[in-house]
């Protein structure tokens, strides 16, 4: 036995002590799963399959080598926005060729996070100010209920730009199809007043998969598998130009192959020398890479064991599962975190809920691809919504406002920028008006990226960081480095008696260190946060030193 490789030994020791719960678990997962993952697919122009490859590859490969516990993996709500405009950029007009130049794409990204992983970049996630990262995923969540609300009331305008699906929506609105409605309508019914049942009886089967069940009935009923099609003129009878099409029915989930390996795809690396497509490897990068991150981080405190992610191990295995993903057809992958909450809500203990789930929907579609062709896309469009909605709740502004109306301010620039531009720049937008921010608080043009600091040695296992100037979320990366190499079950003692200003973002990294930490069996202490006074009476909001009387 001593001569299996320690890993081997560690896996196999994982699944025979855990696989009971973690089989229960992955299945549950599955059916979640397997009708977000088509949506997803759909919603960014993808063929179907793409998005149920990219859950199989997670699951059965990511899986072994990720570095979170718990974590489910595959296509997530958050990249649909930046897929469908990659598709549509690059192609221009074929969604055949953007596909496949997409999928290039994905390939090159997951290469970065193979390189960011392997140089230990995970923690520069924590770079990005809350409210940015927050407003970021409000945003997709709007844009992708702007996109979706067409498809659940029954109409198909063709648009590519967020505010072209805002302005079709009252004309959408006019010519909606009841049936259509109905099937989408009840849909959404049941996803948010499912959870109001609580976690027994009935209320364990998992709301999409009831959603999916309720869509499909409702479709043999309708008929709607017959669909027709009409034209709706804006002008004059014969004004041919100013017609739309519209579906009396709702169209199901088309040309799924009778072979899985049908699915495959090959990526076409023609255009990687185009601004177009670096474009999107940037955009897809920055936002699958910082959500799965923020994922991973949020996952680790829903653990009932209260394990820790390894971030960077965690995305250098995401970098593999992408690379693998974006060679066989498949979408990009990330931590996702609705999935990853009800895994651990299912009672999982180990990886293996992610394999598991990942060899469930192998297994469905090898052997049951006809079921799929009955999903009402407003099924799919439903679910599509609701997570949308999960990502633009309007308690995210609240709680943005809690912590302070500069928090709020940021948080709706950041919206408002990525509506109006994309989200690369939308983003940039929000942390120059945050610099500025800083700036008019007073800090110094250097200590907006300098943080001056000091780690000092007391006793033999006390540490004591003191801090000196503003310590913000631009310049606070160095110290999170340093306290990566301070050994573990030392007593830290963060001192900010001469600190000038802490934001919120840095706030909230302490406070969150002080109970990881603790919870790992250390010691962990904040000191001299009665000399500042807080911009609101959130208790991680922003503060400056008092002034001195």
């Amino acid at each position: 036995m001593h001569s299996v490789p320690r890993w081997i030994r560690a896996q196999c020791a994982e699944l025979t002590d855990n696989w009971r719960r973690d089989v229960v678990a992955g299945f549950l997962v599955f059916l979640i799963a397997l009708p977000l993952c088509f949506g997803i697919a759909m919603a960014s122009d993808f063929p179907p399959m793409a998005g149920i490859i990219s859950a199989i590859v997670g699951g059965l490969l990511v899986s072994r080598m990720n570095g979170s516990r718990l974590g489910i993996n595959g296509p997530a709500a958050g990249l649909i926005t930046v897929l469908f405009a990659s598709v549509h950029s690059l192609g221009d007009g074929d969604v055949w060729a953007g596909y496949r130049y997409t999928l290039a794409a994905i390939i090159v990204v997951g290469g970065l996070q193979i390189g960011f992983g392997w140089f230990k970049a995970g923690r520069w996630a924590t770079f990005f100010p809350a409210a940015v990262a927050h407003g970021m995923l409000a945003a997709i969540g709007i844009i992708i209920i702007a996109r979706q609300i067409h498809t659940l009331i029954g109409t198909r305008p063709d648009f590519e730009t967020p505010w072209q699906s805002f302005v079709h929506l009252p004309h959408s609105l006019l010519h909606l199809n009841s049936e259509i409605l109905l099937v989408g309508g009840i849909g959404l019914v049941i996803l948010f007043v499912w959870p109001l049942l609580g976690n027994r009886g009935l209320g364990r089967m998992p709301a999409p998969l009831l959603v999916i069940l309720t869509g499909y009935l409702l479709g043999r009923a309708f008929d709607l598998n017959q669909a027709e099609l009409y034209l709706v003129s804006q002008g004059e009878e014969s004004d041919l130009l100013h017609r739309h099409v519209y579906v009396t029915a709702t169209q199901f989930l088309a040309d799924i192959p009778d072979r899985f390996v049908d699915s495959f795809a090959t990526p076409d690396f023609s255009k990687s020398g185009t601004a177009p497509f670096w474009m999107s490897v940037a955009s897809l990068f920055f936002i699958g890479s910082l959500e799965s991150l923020l994922a991973a981080s949020a996952v680790d405190r829903l653990d009932p064991e209260q394990r820790r992610s390894d971030l960077d191990r965690d995305l250098a295995a995401i970098g593999i599962g992408n690379v693998v993903s974006g060679l066989i057809g498949g979408m990009p992958m990330i931590t996702e975190i609705v999935r990853s909450s009800a895994n651990i809500g299912y009672g999982a203990r180990s990886r293996w809920s992610n394999f598991f789930h990942g060899l469930f929907l192998l297994l469905f579609v090898a052997f049951f691809p006809h079921l799929i062709r009955d999903i009402p896309l407003a099924s799919l469009a439903a679910l599509l919504i609701y997570a949308g909605y999960r990502l633009a709740t309007p308690r995210a502004f609240a709680n943005s406002l809690d912590v302070g109306i500069e928090q709020l301010a940021l948080f709706v620039i950041t919206i408002v920028g990525i509506l109006a531009t994309n989200i690369l720049a939308g983003v940039a937008i929000s942390i120059g008006v945050k610099l500025l921010i800083h700036r008019g608080r007073g800090v110094g043009l250097k200590n907006l990226f300098e943080l001056s600091y000091r780690v000092v040695r007391e006793g033999g296992s006390t540490y004591r960081i003191k801090i000196n100037g503003a310590a913000i979320f631009s310049n606070f990366i160095v110290l999170k480095s340093e306290l990566a190499e301070i050994p573990e079950g030392v007593t830290l003692i963060f001192d900010l008696t001469y600190a000038s200003l802490i934001d919120h973002t840095v706030m909230d990294f302490l406070d969150r260190y002080q109970r990881d930490y603790i919870a790992r069996g250390g010691r962990c202490e904040i000191r001299g946060l009665d000399h500042y006074d807080a911009y609101s009476e959130h208790p991680l909001a922003a503060r400056r030193r008092k002034a001195l009387k």
